[in-house]
């Protein structure tokens, strides 16, 4: 039996609630959805991104190497038979354009490399025609063109004080990190070496200051 209905009173339509919920719930799996593909596109991405971004740094280190490198052959040939103290001389002579820092490194000090010294020369860095030394090894060699160094003494920059007469010949980056490019065989950033009389191909003799030997 229907209600009895009071005159001049409209009926009242309530609203459908389960279809809004219904609609609420798809809108918000639908957002969950979402968040999840951009989550996984971007664990996806980082490590894309982080090894493009390390490989650009590399080829960055190679051509700052270099640079250094160019810059002591010039120092070269204005100051025949000696090589500079400190960095700072080849902007000074007008050899480099400026000091790049090392992009490896946080502080972007590189460590620095030096003729080796040797027992003639009383523990001071040995000059870049001077004769062997008394274990035997040829230091230098003569080339085509200029000279070979075959034996050669890396120097961290905040310890080059301590080296009496240093006569810097290269750079090293001062990073132990592992490196993605392959250079010179080598795999580390601390034994990507740039320096003049650099023989391609070959790997030299390689002292670290205070050190007989840096085991691998």
């Amino acid at each position: 039996m229907e209600r009895p209905t009071i005159p001049g009173k409209k009926k009242v339509l309530l609203p459908d609630i389960s279809c809004s919920f219904l609609k609420k719930g798809y809108t918000l799996l639908l957002l969950l959805f979402l968040i999840f593909i951009l989550s996984l596109s971007l664990l996806i991405a980082v490590p894309v991104w982080e090894t493009q971004l390390q490989r650009e740094k590399e080829e960055e280190l190679i051509f700052r190497g270099r640079q250094y490198v160019e810059a002591i052959r010039l120092f070269q040939q204005k100051y025949p038979g000696t090589f500079p103290r400190q960095l700072d001389e080849l902007l000074e002579k007008k050899c480099i354009r400026r000091l790049y820092p090392d992009p490896m490194s946080e502080s972007g000090e590189w460590d620095l490399i030096l003729i080796p010294p040797s027992p003639i020369s009383g523990g001071r860095s040995a000059g870049p025609f001077s004769t062997p030394d008394s274990g035997g090894e040829e230091p230098v060699r003569r080339r085509p063109g200029g000279i070979s160094f075959q034996k050669i003494l890396v120097v961290p920059a905040a310890l080059l004080s301590q080296v009496d007469n240093p006569q810097i010949i290269g750079v090293v980056s001062s990073s132990p990190q592992k490196s993605i490019k392959i250079y010179n065989q080598q795999d580390h950033y601390d034994h990507w070496f740039f320096y003049y009389g650099q023989t391609p191909g070959q790997t030299p003799k390689v002292v670290y200051f205070g050190e007989e030997s840096k085991k691998k």
